[in-house]
């Protein structure tokens, strides 16, 4: 994969570029507003405001994105983070500080360009007919679905083909010498042959006795990592399309009516399986020899049709097809060219056509089989029917109902039980924490963020209130009811005393582990000796084999000038390691390709910091003020 996206640089930044711009329709999300100010706008660039419309497009977008990627199956609240909406709000100003450069630059792109780019884009494969060109009207259906024109969309295609020649530009200029890769290969290949000796805490626990002062100093000083979180307990009510999905049940004529208005859904078209010898005309004066020569093939056939296959071995000049006998496959109508598919479709089983002109030459067919066109009965397709229609229905209700479970929840303000009644809900109850614990809930409404905030509302909790109908995913609201509340406290000493005498034992047992850690180190530079070290590791920096990056950087510092020295290294837990380097391994030779390919990789990443460096400098000259409450300055 980053091989294709190495080789294919600009088709990727174009496509970014197309999913990170917004437009694809104007939807708000209310659960993610909170993030900005009371007004119309998130940002603004040079003067050029950056609309919250476009914003909750865009988080769309990617919410849709992420739907698909992963079967539908996201919690919303796991993705609303300040880092996410950080990154939405970033790109877009990014993307309009790249069209206002290109702006400036008169850059441009060709039609040619803009055409050989859309026709590129992966997702319209499955748009191509027979002949390889686009079907026109399906895919301006296609685009309509976005609320696009193919002009408006070729305008943005046009936009970002412009923005990636900034990038293609800077990138394409960076260059980087073969003695840095060969050093940077020397470097990655090399290996050292070094010892290992370890010093560990709990080898000097037993020596530590931290005095009741030591604890309580330690206790007062760190007293967050003995606080309990402030907690409220619940009982809450989710209403969504799903819940009422369950209470809805189609009736028998509204299951035949929805079968009938479907009925091309569970329609199979007539199919044939057909093999042809094809005799092609690449020129326009070889028609002639070509007809000739298929005729003298078919009155071949006429008397020995059995020999079908063999021929078209032998003879037929479609390489796709004549390795198998000319067989073709199934197709059903609209597959193939239109005069190939008129003269196969009039064919009964193992009838071989006359000869059929096409673009591609002169075709004999034979159709060896043909299926039916079938139609699934209602019986077959019920319970998908059935399935579809209550979720069709009950998306249809959940506007409607929404409002009933908002205004019912906000009027009967002191109890869930009346919207619950309403609507056939589960009261359920659950104690949750003011900041969302990281381990996954089974109830992902109950981490979002917007709720969380909502329970701890001053209002919330003194006036023991319902919670407004909190949007926390499509068609899903939740409402709650503080029941008890407590705030966050710290855990008396006598309490948690246990954990903070491990605490302090663990660091004074660590302190003492690199006091004699270091005395070791020194006692050993000395004399040199290998007494208690593990056996010879051989290690290079591709293959670290587990140890840590401080690890890694201590032995690869040795000077390789004066074998053998002697390095240490503080590990996780205050372990105290040192390694004794021994020699170096002689580096393999370095294929020429391999080089090259290393020459190239460092070009690319100079290119990308130049590139990096440039944008940060056009931001920096762009004014850009950022009307955002969470996690934004006010201004740059």
């Amino acid at each position: 994969m980053f091989d294709f996206i190495r080789n294919h640089k600009r088709l990727m930044l174009i496509l970014l570029a197309l999913l990170i711009v917004p437009g694809l329709g104007l939807v708000g999300v209310q659960g993610f507003r909170g993030f900005f100010d009371n007004g119309a706008n998130v940002a603004e660039v040079s003067g050029s405001k950056i609309t919250r419309q476009e914003y909750d497009a865009l988080l769309k977008e990617q919410l849709e994105r992420m739907r698909e990627m992963f079967g539908g199956a996201v919690n919303t609240a796991a993705v609303d983070t300040p880092v996410l909406r950080q990154i939405l709000l970033d790109s877009l100003i990014q993307q309009r500080i790249l069209a206002d450069e290109a702006k400036r630059q008169r850059l441009s792109a060709s039609d040619e360009a803009v055409r050989k780019t859309i026709l590129e884009i992966p997702a319209l494969g499955a748009l191509r007919k027979s002949d390889g060109s686009i079907d026109t009207e399906k895919y301006h259906d296609l685009l309509a679905k976005q609320g696009m024109t193919p002009e408006q969309f070729d305008a943005r295609v046009r936009r970002s083909l412009a923005i990636a020649q900034i990038g293609d530009s800077i990138e394409a200029s960076a260059l980087a010498p073969k003695s840095s890769a060969a050093q940077l290969a020397q470097l990655s290949m090399q290996q050292r042959e070094m010892r290992e000796l370890v010093l560990h805490p709990l080898d000097y626990s037993a020596e530590v006795k931290p005095t009741e002062e030591q604890l309580k100093q330690y206790y007062d000083t760190h007293q967050k990592e003995f606080e309990t979180p402030e907690t409220a307990t619940i009982s809450y009510a989710i209403l969504s399309a799903e819940i009422l999905a369950a209470s809805i049940t189609p009736s028998e004529e509204e299951l035949k009516k929805a079968y009938q208005d479907n009925l091309a859904t569970y329609q199979t078209a007539k199919q044939v399986r057909a093999s042809h010898i094809l005799i092609a005309t690449p020129k326009a004066d070889t028609v002639a020899s070509a007809k000739a020569k298929a005729e003298a093939l078919l009155a071949q056939l006429r008397k020995q049709p059995g020999q079908f296959a063999e021929m078209a071995r032998n003879e037929s000049q479609d390489p796709g097809s004549a390795a198998r006998g000319g067989d073709l496959g199934y197709f059903a109508a609209g597959m193939m060219v239109k005069p190939f598919e008129e003269a196969a479709f009039k064919l009964k089983p193992n009838e071989i056509s006359g000869l059929v002109q096409s673009d591609f030459g002169y075709h004999i067919i034979k159709v060896t089989e043909i299926k039916p066109a079938q139609t699934r009965p209602l019986s077959e397709v019920k319970q998908t029917l059935l399935s579809d229609l209550k979720k069709q229905q009950a998306t249809q209700r959940f506007a409607a109902a929404a409002d009933q479970f908002s205004n019912l929840v906000y009027e009967q303000t002191n109890s869930l039980t009346p919207a619950a009644e309403k609507f056939n809900l589960v009261v359920q109850t659950a104690t949750v924490a003011r900041q969302a614990m990281p381990a996954p809930t089974a109830v992902p409404a109950l981490a979002n963020p917007q709720f969380l905030a909502a329970v701890f509302e001053s209002e919330t909790l003194k006036g023991k209130h319902n919670t407004a109908a909190i949007e926390v995913g499509d068609n899903t609201l939740i409402a709650a009811h503080v029941t008890a509340h407590k705030p966050a406290s710290v855990l008396p000493f006598e309490t948690v005393k246990q954990g903070v005498q491990q605490k302090v034992t663990l660091l004074q047992a660590a302190e003492l582990t690199r006091k004699a850690g270091e005395e070791k180190l020194a006692s050993l530079q000395q004399s040199k000796s290998t007494a208690g070290f593990s056996p010879v590791i051989k290690l290079s920096r591709a293959g670290a084999r587990g140890l840590t990056p401080a690890a890694v950087s201590a032995i690869f510092k040795a000077d390789a000038e004066q074998l053998p020295q002697y390095v240490s290294a503080i590990l996780d837990g205050g372990v105290y390691a040192i390694y004794r380097v021994e020699s170096l391994s002689p580096l393999p030779e370095l294929e020429p390709q391999r080089l090259t390919a290393l020459q190239q990789q460092l070009a690319q990443l100079t290119g990308q910091l130049e590139l990096n460096a440039y944008l940060a400098s056009l931001r920096a000259r762009s004014k850009v003020k950022i009307y955002a409450t969470e996690n934004a300055a006010a201004s740059e």
